[in-house]
């Protein structure tokens, strides 16, 4: 479950659902509010995506919380402190990494201790130990929900190959668990920005660039739970927003940019 569990988040009305319930409107209102306000008349906005923002389960988007403070007539400080609230939570960091050791058993921690959602992203892994330890994760726990969204193709063959033994150890359109547990995406716009992290619903690493040398992304940030759930919602939607990689015949068509470096 994510950081804010059901009972918390249902203990009382959040804001954004006092303002949708003051105004007498369901949750299919809100969805036309937002058609009425996208270009082409469709958002791409469902009733489970606004009661999950209402109850705290998933975070609304900046472009999304816009539209809802123009819909409602309420400032985002007033309709969405009750996402927010958690990021300041004890604990929760962030934490340096300057040493590359630190950073790189931090990744591993954070895939090892994955119990529910496991999100990577980056087009750049050549760590065998890092991608050997997200396989060994998922053969684990069949119900580990694994995302992997690349930005850009693969720059190194050891991921791609990586992407391979994924597709081994499971099926995207397996629902036998009753949901997809594997995502593989490629994000294929040259203007978006590149972004590395590993989240779990427990912990997250977000590399930086290096602290002492300039050729490398060789430090880290470690952030907490309140973050980390963030994060996996930054994923999911970067992963809505991909395009899927989710057969053999797709990972191969990737052409990494230095095949066996």
């Amino acid at each position: 479950m994510d950081t804010i569990t059901h009972r918390q988040a249902t203990r009382e009305p959040s804001p954004l659902r006092r303002a949708r319930q003051g105004r007498g409107w369901t949750l299919e209102k809100v969805v036309e509010a937002f058609d009425q306000r996208t270009p082409g008349g469709h958002s791409g906005v469902t009733p489970t995506m606004i009661s999950g923002w209402e109850l705290g389960r998933h975070t609304t988007s900046n472009a999304h919380r816009q539209t809802l403070c123009a819909i409602y007539g309420k400032s985002i400080d007033e309709l969405f402190a009750h996402q927010d609230r958690h990021l300041t939570a004890a604990g929760d960091g962030p934490e340096l990494l300057a040493r590359y050791a630190d950073l790189h058993d931090s990744m591993l921690a954070v895939v090892s201790e994955a119990r529910e959602c496991l999100v990577v992203t980056g087009s750049r892994s050549r760590s065998t130990s890092y991608l050997q330890a997200i396989e060994a994760a998922l053969a684990a726990n069949p119900a580990l929900i694994f995302y992997r969204v690349l930005h850009g193709p693969p720059h190194y063959g050891v991921l791609k190959d990586h992407l391979l033994r994924l597709l081994e150890l499971r099926d995207p359109r397996d629902r036998s668990l009753g949901v997809k547990t594997l995502h593989l995406a490629v994000e294929e716009d040259p203007y978006a920005p590149e972004r590395f992290f590993v989240a779990s619903e427990r912990a997250a690493v977000v590399p930086i660039p290096s602290l002492t040398s300039h050729e490398a992304f060789d430090s880290g940030v470690l952030l907490g739970a309140g973050p980390a759930s963030r994060l996996l919602d930054h994923g999911r939607q970067a992963y809505a927003a991909a395009r899927r990689i989710e057969t053999v015949a797709d990972v191969r068509a990737l052409e990494a940019l230095r095949e066996r470096e």
